[in-house]
């Protein structure tokens, strides 16, 4: 054999054997967090964009309930305020930031919707319905994003912390780092809560 078909065996047999050890495990995963993560923030805008409309229609029912309307639209506007880029996930504190605040709207959204139960008119409400549903819905599919990128955190992680993806890790993808996830941010969050008759 000559010289460069040789060279082209060896090349072929090294790209085989690449291709079967999990070299592209690492940025597959991280793609699949990122993803994962848009999938989140799609959750999230979805819920925003929902919000001043049932405001507005609580608003027209239940005027006098101006500090829970307030508390809703002031959550809002924070949330909207929050820098989200591609960097919020890896940083700690400013996703731990960015998941409490959305703690704090879907807190005054839960209030929102307790003091709708005074108002039998409003909770008969065609429009207000519809977006009782869609809000509804849309915690849900929150609840499914969070969970499935959590599950997407945790597989990019455990590949660059075992082997061999350690190893891959750290000749060709150190810069890629542990990623954080989301934590309970509400107080006692960790504790079942107590019930008493």
């Amino acid at each position: 054999m000559h010289q460069p078909v040789l060279h082209r065996l060896f090349v072929l047999v090294i790209a085989l054997g690449l291709t079967g050890c999990g070299i592209n495990t690492i940025p597959q995963l991280d793609e699949q967090a990122k993803a994962g993560w848009a999938q989140v923030e799609n959750q999230y805008q979805r819920r925003a964009d929902l919000i001043p409309n049932l405001v507005e229609t609580v608003k027209g029912f239940a005027a006098q309930e101006k500090d829970v309307l307030v508390a809703v639209t002031e959550a809002r506007a924070k949330v909207g305020q929050m820098r989200v880029d591609e960097n919020l996930v890896n940083d700690p504190e400013r996703l731990k930031a960015f998941d409490a605040a959305q703690g704090e709207l879907s807190s005054a959204l839960s209030r929102l919707m307790v003091v709708v139960e005074r108002y039998p008119e409003l909770k008969s409400n065609e429009n207000f319905l519809s977006l009782q549903a869609q809000l509804e819905g849309t915690e849900n599919r929150i609840a499914v994003a969070r969970r499935d990128y959590i599950a997407a955190v945790q597989a990019y992680n455990s590949e660059i912390r075992t082997f061999p993806g350690r190893i891959w890790h750290s000749i060709l993808y150190s810069d890629l780092a542990v990623r954080p996830t989301f934590e309970a941010t509400t107080p006692g969050a960790e504790a079942a809560p107590a019930v008493k008759f």
